[in-house]
Formats: structure tokens, C-alpha cells, sequence
């Protein structure tokens, strides 16, 4: 395989190792060599600091019997964002207003960015959805009551979530690490150690915090690709 000229410019064949061919800013992935199956760019949305609860939480929150009322989908199937609003209480200082996610779930979880846990006190680790225990603790204020958790808030670890047939074509399984490729004007990056999760339906959409999101240079639309 010769070399790749274009404008009086030239770039090596990809190596057998790396498998990409880098030419004009682009990355191409090169058949005979690529560890993929093919290119995909996809959505990169920022998630701001948000509560799950549980439903008894809920109630002891907000009342007895209450439930969560939803202001707007989100693009994961069946969760919303909901009206209800809470404040965290680190040993430091409060973030007032949090946003709720719905439908409720079988634990507690606060995520919120690393800034953010400086700012309230909070030591909280960086970990996958679900995998709350021994993380950070704080305090809930509600309109209703409040609520004490001795663990439940993390720093999410970003990730990729996947349809099936998008992981397949990609080559990509459920828990596999990843490097995705992004970034805005003048702050274009490379996101190591993200997580795949592979889901039945929905989007194909990576999730990264605010701290990343203003590391990206991130406006409405930003796209990412996968890198070998």
C-alpha cells in the first residue's frame, strides 16, 4: 500500500498496530488493519447535576404518597426529568435546586461534577450509575422533610450508551473502555476510559458531566466518534 497525497501533502499507510490512517484531520479507519467494524459519530450530551430516589425517599421528601411529575423526556427510553426540585447539603455549602430524574429507582444516587464536589465538601468517587457503595454522603432538603445518606453520590464515570445494532456495527461491546474523539472550536480532545453500555432501544448517545462538557468546549449538537 503506497502513500496518500492530496495538495502536494503526504501521510504514511496505517500500521498494522493502530490501524488508522490520520489524513486532513480526519481519521479513516482502514479495513485490512482496523480493529472496528465501522466509523460512527453519535450525539455527546452534557448531564448536569441530578438526584435519582427512591420512592420511599420521594415521600419522606415530599409527602406521603407523592409522586414524581415529569417536565420533559429524556432521551434515554422511559426517564424524564421531573418538575420537583431538591437541595444537597455537604459539609461545605448547598446547591439549591437540583433537578430530580424519574421514574424512581431501587437506590438513592446524587451525581454531580467534581467541581461541585469541591465546592460542597463532598467526597465523592468516580463511578459507574448503580455502583453506590461506600460513595459520598450528604444531606437532601425537600419541601416535605429531609433525608440523610451515608453513601450515594458519585462523580459519573462517563459513557456511551449503545443500541445493540449500533454496537454491533461498531464492533463494540457492553463494558468494553473506549477513546472517543470530540470537541468544539479550539478545544478539540480525546476522552479516554469510557465505559460502553449496551441498551434495548433508545439512542446512541455518550454522557459526560459538566467539567467535561466546558473541557470540550461543548455546544448544542457536539458529535463524537471512536477511536481504534
Amino acid at each position: 500500500m503506497g502513500e496518500i497525497s492530496e495538495n502536494n501533502s503526504k501521510i504514511r499507510p496505517c500500521n498494522r498496530r493502530s490501524g488508522v490512517i490520520q489524513y486532513s484531520n480526519i481519521l479513516w479507519h482502514a479495513l485490512p488493519c482496523a480493529r472496528r467494524k465501522i466509523t460512527m459519530s453519535f450525539m455527546i450530551e452534557t448531564s448536569a447535576r441530578h438526584i435519582h430516589l427512591t420512592q420511599e425517599s420521594v415521600e419522606k421528601l415530599f409527602g406521603e404518597g407523592y409522586q414524581l411529575t415529569i417536565r420533559k423526556p429524556l432521551s434515554y427510553p422511559g426517564q424524564y426529568a421531573s418538575n420537583e426540585r431538591l437541595t444537597i447539603v455537604g459539609p461545605k455549602k448547598e446547591m439549591a435546586n437540583v433537578s430530580i430524574l424519574g421514574p424512581t429507582r431501587k437506590a438513592d444516587q446524587v451525581e454531580i461534577s467534581a467541581t461541585d464536589a469541591r465546592t460542597l465538601g463532598i467526597d465523592a468517587p468516580i463511578r459507574e450509575s448503580g455502583d453506590v457503595k461506600g460513595s459520598g454522603a450528604c444531606k437532601l432538603i425537600g419541601p416535605k422533610g429531609e433525608l440523610d445518606l451515608t453513601e450515594g453520590v458519585i462523580i459519573a464515570k462517563r459513557h456511551l450508551h449503545v443500541t445493540e445494532e449500533d454496537a454491533a456495527e461498531m464492533g463494540i461491546k457492553n463494558g468494553e473502555i473506549i477513546k472517543v474523539a470530540c470537541g468544539g472550536e479550539g478545544r478539540k480532545l480525546i476522552f479516554d476510559d469510557v465505559v460502553v453500555r449496551v441498551n434495548v432501544g433508545g439512542a446512541t448517545t455518550m454522557h459526560i458531566d459538566t467539567d467535561e462538557s466546558n473541557a470540550a468546549g461543548a455546544t448544542p449538537g457536539l458529535m463524537g466518534e471512536i477511536l481504534a
